[in-house]
């Protein structure tokens, strides 16, 4: 069956936490970057919201090249967090997006709790912007380098600091770089988050056997892509499993029906991420063929995938 059957139109709006959304198809931090570069490509009026590249407080240049490298099934990238820095993203970048009408999450990022704290207070005073998505993939440079993201207590920390900072729901995007991450989850809801990201890139590396040399500068980066989704469907099953938390499951989505395995594994959203850089059309792409998806099973409302797993 078809859109040409007649069949009555799929209700694809979802709630995420506090999050009435038109999609549940977002995309994913670091992946499209603050929506204008693609506006001619995708279509994002498909979008349940558009979630910007990490943001600093000051402008980062990103660590030097090569910083990217395609791998089977997925590529590595070291980035490095290269951003115009936060007073920039105010005064250009947001105010264009939200003129759109188009919902907005910004993704931050900081080496210390006081940066993001910061951040979470400016942000908070943009009028209109959706929700604070924290990414805590970042090295705690007062903790000796660790992730705010392998740490319970650490993660605790930083969740409760920028919630008392700001009135905007706040999302907390996971490391999958831990044994269990389901404790990380538990830290990270008990201290005030409102939604769950998961999940973030595993760190990888490639190398030059010819040169002997890394192919990556940084030697080592986040991998991402279809070869990530296994592990990223079992941490967000084994998430809801545990917790029932709002989720916004991501990793290695290049379909649809990549979506709905994500929805019925217990994400109540999903994220398009290396696929943006594949097709630029990818996130449109999948919503639409999501929405079909729904049509061909039968389900009215799309919400209804989220959890419904058979086992």
């Amino acid at each position: 069956m078809s859109k040409a059957a007649g069949l009555p139109p799929v209700d694809m709006s979802v709630t995420v936490g506090p999050l009435t959304l038109r999609s549940p198809v977002l995309v994913g931090s670091g992946t499209f970057g603050f929506g204008e570069e693609y506006a001619g490509y995708c279509d994002l009026a498909r979008l349940g919201a558009i979630v910007t590249k990490a943001v600093t407080l000051e402008p980062r240049e990103g660590n030097p090249g090569p910083r990217v490298w395609e791998t089977a099934a997925g590529m590595l990238n070291a980035i490095g967090l290269q951003n115009p820095g936060l007073d920039k993203v105010v005064a250009e970048k947001l105010p264009l997006l939200l003129a759109a009408g188009h919902p907005v999450i910004v993704n931050i990022a900081g080496f210390e709790v006081g940066e993001y704290v910061k951040l979470a207070e400016a942000l908070g005073a943009v009028e209109g912007l959706a929700a604070i998505e924290v990414n805590v993939s970042c090295p705690n440079v007062a903790h000796g380098g660790i992730e705010f993201g392998r740490d319970p207590a650490v993660l605790s920390g930083l969740v409760r600091a920028v919630r008392a900072a700001t009135h905007l729901p706040l999302i907390v995007k996971l490391s999958p770089n831990v044994s269990d991450i389901v404790p990380l989850a538990e830290a990270a809801l008990d201290a005030g988050a409102d939604v769950l990201s998961l999940t973030n890139t595993l760190v990888g590396m490639a190398i030059d056997a010819r040169l002997r040399r890394p192919r990556l500068a940084n030697v080592t980066g986040g991998l991402s892509g279809p070869a990530i989704k296994p592990v990223a469907l079992r941490m967000v099953w084994q998430v809801w499993q545990a917790l029932r938390a709002p989720i916004i499951g991501m990793g290695g989505i290049m379909t649809g029906e990549d979506a709905a395995e994500f929805m019925l594994a217990g994400a109540a959203a999903v994220a398009v991420g290396t696929a943006n850089f594949v097709d630029p059309t990818s996130a449109g792409r999948v919503a639409a063929e999501l929405e079909e998806f729904c049509r061909q099973q039968g389900v009215a409302r799309v919400a209804e995938l989220t959890g419904a797993l058979q086992s």
